[in-house]
């Protein structure tokens, strides 16, 4: 009866398996790391967008502006949301 595995199934994590420390970055996001994702992503499609109507509005050039911060809205969300999962890579 020299079982490695304990009564509940579990496995017995291996003696050379790599061990996490706290700070490591490969851990897991939780709950809070979604939401900021979330928030910057639609942040950035807002103010730029929002941009985009005013400076319409000012230059009398309607769609012009607000196409070009729509495009420039999902750059910008793309780099943060690429930046804020490489944390977790």
């Amino acid at each position: 009866m020299d079982d490695p595995t304990p009564e509940t199934g579990a496995e017995v994590p291996d003696q050379d398996s790599p061990r996490f420390e706290p700070g490591d970055r490969r851990l897991s996001p939780g709950a809070t790391a979604f939401l900021g994702l979330g928030l910057s992503i639609g942040l950035c499609f807002a103010v730029m967008v929002g941009a985009g109507v005013l400076l319409d509005a000012w230059l009398h050039s309607s769609p012009v502006c607000l196409l070009v911060g729509l495009a420039l809205g999902a750059v910008l969300a793309v780099l943060m949301a690429v930046s804020t999962i490489r944390k977790y890579l």
